[in-house]
């Protein structure tokens, strides 16, 4: 099939490329590169630098005519959401419509949405959440994502196109940059292997969901080709508290330093991990990467990036 993968040269959005073209399609990537962390893109995918807010975009499908559109463009900062909520509006409300636009009009079959599962439902009731709890954000990122998956229910109802979105957890692995991204993994890693100390905000009780980013990017070739209406989280079901995960990471890169306390985002929450069940009965899929294995393997490249320059 033809994709076209809509920040293709970022962290998730190289990694989801990289396996579509494992998988034998051929695949073009769309990426204004403004993130900072260079150009990622997978060798063998075709590679445009256009902003998805640009009508230069108009171009790019017109030459490709994707039959698969996979929209991983977005500010994927909520930090910055908070200080620019209309900045963000332009990127993942107004960008994404721009997208999902020429995608029927070039006439695509399948778009796919990467969209939030953390920053989605407030502070909930129970966990793991589900698919069908409470939408109730409290962040202009997590509004204007759900905003986007209803754009993408109303061009399924109205003009037929086959739209999935997949609520991420917080994804780590190999390729997130420290330096210009959110991964507090990556963020941790990096800081303790240089002997600096990182950052804790708040008082280290919080909980997140982590998911390997290699698992992402199989269930993204996993839903080609399939029909689901329903949103379907891509996480791993088990939440982890910000100070077991600094812990682990100080074993794993034998650092001395320990983290330092600060204050408390506003607009993060407290407790947040995503129930699996949908994903593995529509999609046969589930987290295959331990923890404890993405660990070790973030801090292994991380190591290597270092060692590199």
């Amino acid at each position: 099939m033809r994709i076209l993968v809509t920040g293709g040269a970022g962290f998730i959005g190289s990694h989801v490329a990289d396996a579509y073209l494992k998988a034998g399609h051929r695949v073009a990537v769309v990426d204004a590169l403004v993130s900072g962390g260079g150009n990622r893109t997978p060798p063998g995918a075709g590679f445009y630098p256009v902003d998805i807010r640009s009508r230069d975009l108009a171009d790019v499908f017109r030459e490709e005519r994707p039959e698969v559109v996979s929209h991983h463009a977005a500010q994927a900062n909520l930090r910055r959401s908070l200080e620019d909520p209309a900045g963000d509006a332009e990127v993942n409300v107004l960008g994404t419509l721009r997208v999902l636009d020429l995608a029927v009009r070039h006439k695509a079959r399948q778009f796919i949405f990467a969209s939030t599962g953390g920053a989605l439902y407030g502070e909930p009731r129970s966990i793991p959440v589900s698919e069908d709890d409470p939408i109730l954000p409290l962040s202009p990122y997590g509004f204007h994502k759900y905003l986007g998956e209803q754009y993408l229910g109303y061009y399924r109802r109205v003009h037929g196109l086959e739209a999935t979105v997949l609520r991420y957890a917080n994804v780590y692995g190999p390729r997130q940059d420290p330096s210009t991204e959110a991964g507090v993994i990556s963020i941790f890693a990096d800081a303790m292997l240089v002997g600096r100390a990182p950052v804790i905000f708040g008082d280290g009780t919080q909980t997140r969901d982590f998911v390997y980013v290699g698992d992402v990017a199989e269930a993204n070739v996993r839903v080609l080709g399939r029909s689901i209406a329903e949103p379907v989280h891509i996480a791993t079901g088990v939440e982890i508290s910000v100070n077991d995960l600094a812990a682990r990471l100080v074993a794993l890169t034998g650092t001395t330093v320990r983290p330092t306390n600060g204050l408390a985002i506003p607009g993060e929450v407290h407790r947040i991990a995503l129930a699996t069940e949908r994903a593995e009965a529509v999609l046969g899929w589930w987290p295959r990467t331990s923890l404890e294995e993405g660990l070790r393997r973030t801090v292994e490249w991380l190591k290597k990036r270092s060692a590199s320059g």
